[in-house]
């Protein structure tokens, strides 16, 4: 029987279900996907439409609710809400150093992770629709960011499912090379750096003496980890946040400590990075990112560290050029997956072979169905964010231009994570949108 929970205002009710590990397969391998239904408590015994959220990511679970928190609020004045887990994060069948060991080799744990894709998790949420909604079912569907990407690939192959679908920051490239991606993504974060240093000029003098003093001396953070140049540029990961350069200015302020040999990083400022950069809460989301964008018909080679390969175009993100360079800032890298982090951080060291493996395949199918979308008839409502680090605007408008009866809202009021920060306006906008109230 599901677990039903009482929170204020709000009833959920855990559900665990059956899959096949491939859908191509349905008798083969199964695995486990978890979801959470939210209901108003009071509107629990009412018919309600169903809305299924799509996590960003990939590799992040669901969020877990406290009451009517975040944009919850809004979904349920309107919906009944189903949070998916996908598949190997959160309560689903685990993907991680521990459980792909018991797999056998890296061969064997690559072949498994093939199948962690959005082309997977779609077909996951058609499962999961015909048994808790029943066949001939519809409902409507929530992507942030990565699950923006699920929702394309969603319409790419059961559009028939969805009665009406929201993005907020995760338009896809519906044909974009992985390595295109990156070259597009790096001049964008090269911005939110100039930003950052502009409203912080202080902190281009605290950077440089970081990176001088890890470019120095070996530096361990809490779990043994050493904390190197390069890791501790992917901060960076931070300034496509609301708050993101604040929280990383406030980080850098408390740095330093003066210890018995002098001045020496401190154990609460190496704390607070090992939190941003660790990946043992979330390693599919470096095992498989790059995955997510290769398609055998736009990158038939594979994805080949694609973010490794672009950086060498742009140098305003080589730390030891800029230290070269009298009072020119060190720039702080993105959301780039490199080959780095399978020598670094524990959680990823025992998957190195793995990645490396997953980086080099070459046959990927297809995520999304051109000729399909382009005959759309679901109603689409996606927020576009103006100055996105993540998402490239451009790539998201090329998308909503492809995809009949998308409508798009454009705004600079938000960054990336404005689902979750905005107090539900975000979402309360695109529901207008929908209801022709907007």
């Amino acid at each position: 029987m599901p677990e039903i929970l009482r929170h204020p205002g709000t009833v959920l009710t855990d559900h665990v279900f059956s899959v096949p590990l491939d859908h191509a397969r349905p008798d083969g391998e199964r695995i486990e996907v978890f979801a959470r239904e939210v209901v108003a408590a009071d509107k629990e015994r009412e018919e309600l439409p169903w809305l299924l959220f799509l996590q960003g990511g990939p590799g992040h679970s669901s969020p877990r609710p406290v009451g009517r928190d975040a944009w919850l609020p809004v979904a349920l004045r309107h919906y009944r809400v189903l949070l998916l887990d996908q598949r190997g994060t959160g309560r689903s069948t685990p993907a991680n150093r521990q459980s792909l060991a018991a797999r056998g080799a890296a061969e064997d744990q690559a072949a498994y992770l093939a199948h962690f894709r959005a082309d997977s998790i779609v077909r996951d949420a058609e499962h999961i629709r015909r048994e808790l909604l029943g066949e001939g079912s519809t409902w409507s569907t929530l992507g942030q960011s990565f699950g923006g990407f699920c929702t394309l690939a969603y319409l790419s192959y059961a559009p028939e499912s969805i009665r009406e679908a929201f993005v907020t920051g995760g338009l896809p490239g519906l044909r974009t090379d992985v390595a295109e991606v990156y070259r597009a993504a790096y001049p964008r974060v090269a911005a939110k750096n100039a930003q950052f240093y502009a409203r912080y000029p202080g902190d281009v003098r605290r950077v440089r003496e970081i990176v001088e003093h890890l470019a120095a001396h070996e530096v361990k953070l809490a779990d043994g980890s050493p904390l190197t140049v390069e890791r501790f540029q992917w901060l960076g990961m931070l300034l496509g946040q609301g708050s993101g350069a604040h929280t990383l200015h406030y980080l850098l302020e408390n740095a330093w400590v003066r210890g018995v040999a002098g001045p020496e990083l401190s154990d609460g400022f190496l704390e607070a990075v090992r939190a941003q950069v660790s990946l043992a809460g979330a390693p599919l989301f470096a095992t498989v990112h790059e995955s997510c964008y290769a398609q055998r018909s736009v990158s038939p080679e594979g994805t080949r560290w694609a973010a490794q390969r672009v950086r060498a175009e742009f140098p305003d993100f080589d730390a030891e050029r800029a230290l070269r360079t009298p009072d020119a800032p060190v720039y702080f890298t993105g959301e780039m997956i490199y080959p780095w982090m399978f020598d670094v951080d524990p959680a990823l060291i025992p998957l190195r072979e793995t990645a490396r493996r997953l980086a080099e395949r070459g046959d990927w199918p297809d995520l999304y169905d051109p000729r399909r979308l382009a005959a759309n008839e679901v109603p689409v409502y996606a927020a576009v964010y103006h100055d996105d680090m993540y998402v490239d605007r451009e790539h998201s408008l090329a998308t909503a231009r492809a995809v009949p009866n998308t409508r798009v809202w454009v705004t600079n009021e938000w960054e990336h994570d404005a689902l979750r920060v905005s107090g539900g306006a975000v979402l309360e906008r695109l529901i207008g949108m929908a209801r022709g109230e907007v």
